[in-house]
């Protein structure tokens, strides 16, 4: 019988905080939405550091648009639970609404603060 030391296992990625806004937009808009787009620049004030995150997203198809405009409605007061950030702000800057074929794209941005 063969055992695997943990020294031999490749060590798991690990999650950066564009891993984690781009998993807790999923959890806002249930998966339905596809990134295009994600930047991601420091950010400091005299007291405070992060990251501003800006992303566009595409929602294709008659029910997911439904979903998209939901994420449009909720983003801005939506309460995140990313570990280690704090989201000081959130904001819709651009939404695209076109009919054939039905999609909407959405450009957002999130500005995280880390927690100290």
């Amino acid at each position: 019988m063969l055992l695997e030391s943990n020294s031999a296992r490749s060590p798991r990625p690990r999650r950066t905080a564009a891993d984690r806004v781009r998993n807790a937009l999923a959890e806002l808009h249930g998966g339905h939405g596809e990134v295009l787009t994600h930047t991601e620049k420091a950010w400091a004030s005299i007291t405070f550091a992060g990251t501003r995150h800006s992303l566009k997203l595409v929602f294709a198809g008659a029910d997911v648009v439904a979903t998209g405009e939901m994420f449009v409605a909720e983003l801005p007061e939506h309460e995140f639970a990313i570990p280690g950030q704090i989201v000081a702000d959130a904001a819709i800057l651009k939404v695209e609404h076109r009919l054939l074929p039905e999609r909407l794209v959405v450009q957002c941005e999130l500005l995280l603060l880390e927690e100290s």
